[in-house]
């Protein structure tokens, strides 16, 4: 007894008519039959009544039926099974992140599974969330971390929210510190020297948004960069910036870091992937790992 004579005999029984159930297994009319006889033959009985043109099951079909169904079940899940364990020692990920995510939470993270999955291939597209969206619903990426909410145009998305950030402002240690009594308001940016982020970034539009609430517009020194020339910008001493606390805890002890008044800024950070495909096994695996790790940051 072969799968293959399984499938076809299940076929068989779900269409009742061989023609239509050599088509559905993409086999022609005349092998389908053959094995058909070939499987009666081995197990000593028919397994279809076909009088008069029609096809039904006799009693050792129908005894056969949940059997034969279990088994192509079983041999599915075996296949499955091993795919995935392959996928865990060579397959990939295509993981996306924002800049400040991938200076802040991924090296630990990646490095956590790196030791466990040496065998997967990490790839890693770093960019904004509006890009990251875009290259999710291509199909370029298995999994992205991504700034909530999306965009208002979003592909169907699954999304699981991963930590809540509070955003903070750097600025030279060399320089004066901003603010008042340890903390900065968003309305004492108003003149300050900002240094911003390029088009498309979700802080440069939250920061933005902050501003015009209070009722006025940010004035930049130096704008259009990513998160490595912003804060080498203000290391720099050309303004200072609102970066999330991440990417501020990591930038070394020449920029300073101050917390906002407040109620603040915060933002929220998903892991996201497609609705209507499911990631492979091994990004599940890096998307369980992200979840451990995952954790609400102090200011």
């Amino acid at each position: 007894m072969h799968f293959q004579q399984l499938t076809y005999f299940v076929a068989v029984a779900e269409s009742r008519h061989f023609t239509r159930a050599a088509e559905a297994v993409h086999v022609s009319q005349p092998s389908l039959s053959q094995q058909i006889r070939a499987l009666e033959t081995e197990l000593g009985a028919e397994l279809f009544s076909r009088a008069r043109g029609n096809i039904a099951l006799t009693d050792a079909g129908e005894a056969l039926l949940p059997l034969a169904r279990r088994i192509l079940a079983d041999a599915e899940t075996a296949r499955q099974e091993v795919a995935e364990l392959v996928q865990l020692r060579s397959g990939r990920v295509r993981l996306g992140a924002t800049p400040s995510l991938c200076t802040g939470l991924l090296p630990d993270v990646l490095r956590a599974f790196n030791d466990r999955h040496p065998g997967v291939r990490l790839l890693l597209e770093e960019g904004g969330s509006h890009d990251l969206v875009r290259q999710l619903a291509r199909g370029a990426l298995d999994l992205a971390l991504v700034v909530l909410p999306l965009p208002a145009a979003s592909p169907a998305l699954t999304t699981v929210e991963l930590l809540h950030e509070d955003l903070v402002v750097v600025s030279s240690a060399a320089g004066p510190t901003p603010g008042r009594g340890g903390r900065v308001r968003i309305a004492d940016l108003r003149g300050a020297p900002l240094v911003m982020f390029r088009h498309g970034y979700n802080l440069r539009e939250l920061t933005l948004a902050a501003c015009r609430a209070e009722g006025f517009e940010p004035s930049f020194t130096v704008e259009g960069g990513e998160m490595d020339a912003v804060l080498g910008f203000v290391r720099a001493g050309l303004g200072i910036a609102v970066v999330p606390s991440m990417a501020a805890n990591r930038a070394g002890h020449d920029l300073r870091r101050t917390p906002l008044a407040g109620p603040g800024l915060r933002r929220t950070i998903a892991l996201a992937h497609r609705s209507d495909v499911a990631p492979p096994r091994a990004a599940r695996e890096l998307q369980r790992m992200l979840l451990e790790h995952g954790g609400p940051t102090p200011a």
